[in-house]
């Protein structure tokens, strides 16, 4: 026998046997190892939604927590996934102070119903959000006193705390995104040309495509301090100056086109004393329409712009009443308010 032959005996039975266990045991842990790898890289759709409901628990927590001057927004209707954001991005709600009803409402204290929340708004709200503007708050204009309060979760823990603010709520109650600081922002209750407003129980709602039936499509955008230049001018010089001034806005977005023919009015909007105190000196030039007894608004379809396509057959016919109220809102979006505007026939 060779020497080589001595120096490598051949494995024993025994020897193999234990060689071929200690391979699987080893292989064994090797996939367990790997098993654990991949299960800690994989995220899980219960993963994602566990992460999605703590970071809304935070913004939230964040939110209700907001200095004045913070800027807040949210897309569910019952603002629970609020977070905040920086002023210059679009937002629906500028905190203006904080204010803690807990003297009011202790630990075992019912929450207050709608009504009551309305009047707590007011009294707790009111002069804090004055003050935070430093400078009136346009009872007619587009921003309006809002609150965050706690909810039932948050009301039954024993938060007490409302986050008092200013928002913006178009006539028919949906919240309106604000950019920019509420202290830079004119009150003027305005929209910008181009703009329709839906039509709603005969009167102004919400802005809506020109496409669909709407009450008024904006078609100008008038500073009355560019002309009246010596202070408030009495709603009669307004009317007197506006009848001419809207009447060639609306004669170069239209392209020269007849309203009267097309059974449509030419509208403005007026201000009040108040209003101008507060800064607010823009109005509107609208067009619209009126139902044939006079009982509000009639629909109107497609817009009059020289650029759009031309609107449907079907036309609203004018009627000769003066117009109705209702396209000025203040705070109180059922508050009746004095008039406010004025209407011509376009040419």
């Amino acid at each position: 026998m060779s020497d080589e032959a001595n120096r490598f005996p051949p494995i024993k039975p025994a020897v193999r046997t234990r060689v071929l266990m200690v391979g699987v045991f080893l292989g064994a842990i090797v996939a367990m190892s790997l098993s654990w790898v991949f299960s800690w890289g994989v995220e899980t759709e219960a993963d994602r939604v566990e992460a999605a409901q703590e970071a809304a628990v935070t913004a939230r927590r964040e939110a209700f927590s907001s200095p004045p001057g913070s800027c807040l927004t949210w897309t569910n209707t019952d603002a629970s996934d609020v977070k905040k954001v920086g002023c210059a991005q679009d937002h629906l709600f500028e905190v203006a102070g904080v204010v803690d009803i807990s003297k009011d409402f202790p630990k075992n204290a019912r929450l207050p119903n709608a009504d009551k929340w309305r009047t707590l708004t007011e009294e707790k709200c009111g002069q804090s959000v004055r003050d935070y503007l430093d400078k009136p708050l346009d009872p007619f204009g587009k921003l309006s006193l809002g609150v965050l309060r706690p909810d039932e979760q948050q009301w039954a823990q024993g938060e007490r705390k409302l986050h008092c603010g200013l928002q913006r709520v178009a006539p028919g109650g949906e919240l309106q995104t604000l950019t920019g600081p509420a202290k830079e922002e004119n009150q003027s209750n305005v929209w910008e040309p181009g703009t329709c407003l839906a039509l709603a129980n005969k009167t102004v709602g919400d802005p809506i495509d020109c496409a669909e039936e709407h009450s008024y499509e904006i078609v100008g955008l008038v500073n009355l301090a560019n002309h009246f230049e010596d202070g408030y001018p009495s709603p009669e010089d307004q009317q007197k100056w506006l009848d001419t001034e809207c009447s060639r806005i609306v004669g170069e977005y239209t392209g020269g086109a007849k309203l009267r023919d097309k059974g449509l009015l030419l509208a403005w909007d007026l201000r009040e004393k108040e209003s101008w105190d507060a800064g607010s000196t823009l109005v509107n030039c609208k067009v619209g329409a009126k139902l044939e007894d006079n009982s509000g608004l009639a629909a109107v379809r497609g817009s009059v712009s020289k650029e759009a396509p031309p609107p449907p057959e079907d036309k609203p016919k004018q009627g000769d009443a003066e117009q109705p109220e209702g396209e000025r809102r203040g705070q109180d979006q059922n508050q009746e308010q004095p008039p406010g505007s004025g209407e011509g026939d376009g040419g």
